[in-house]
């Protein structure tokens, strides 16, 4: 899958966002991990750096090539054991009830069905497992929602990698089978209004 003017802006764009406070909310996303992680959609790595020690093994999806390679060099440098591999998020190449923690980060707007993606995570956790969510979502009914259906349905997916920024991904998950056990909602960046403002940052358990 490639999208390499996304790809390319997306790694010169990350370190900033994180500079600006994503990387605060990439640390308490992983806060508390522990195990054998899958994190979906790994970009270039950024997560990498924040993985705790207790989590003992990895296993990093990134379908673009350009984000992969990337993703392997910050994998190098990483506190944990961290193997980088091609596949989707609808199509994870690891068996049933692999992992302890499955991680998704700023990946679930661009996936083509947010519900085939949480269907593989749910396949890969180990009953009982966390997920452990970053994304931006759909805004509260209002302009900006407005705004965010537009974007949607004109060029914004084609210049930003696929991505929609009107899903409501919180009620995607809880649909999908897990109970939302942590959820925070902000704006982000918090001086200004974008159509990917809106944010959700929490864990849900796999029921059953």
């Amino acid at each position: 899958m490639k999208r390499p003017l996304f790809a390319r802006m997306y790694a010169r764009l990350r370190p900033t966002l994180d500079q600006a406070g994503a990387a605060e909310h990439r640390r308490r996303l992983l806060a508390g991990a522990a195990g054998r992680v899958i994190e979906v959609g790994a970009g270039d790595g950024g997560n990498f750096a924040h993985y705790p020690p207790e989590v003992t093994q990895v296993l990093a999806v990134e379908p673009e090539p350009f984000l992969r390679a990337q993703a392997h060099r910050q994998a190098s440098t990483a506190p944990v054991p961290v193997e980088v591999v091609e596949g989707t998020a609808d199509h994870l190449p690891a068996p049933d009830a692999a992992a302890d923690v499955v991680v998704v980060s700023l990946v679930l707007c661009s996936v083509p069905d947010q519900q085939v993606a949480l269907a593989e995570a749910r396949r890969v956790l180990r009953p009982g497992g966390e997920l452990r969510f970053y994304e931006h979502v759909a805004a509260e009914p209002g302009r900006l929602a407005t705004v965010q259906r537009i974007a949607d349905a004109t060029l914004w997916p084609l210049f930003v990698g696929g991505c929609h920024t009107h899903r409501d991904t919180a009620a995607a998950i809880t649909a999908a089978g897990f109970a939302i056990e942590d959820l925070d909602r902000f704006q982000f960046p918090p001086d200004r209004v974008t159509p990917a403002g809106p944010h959700i940052l929490g864990r849900a358990r796999l029921r059953g």
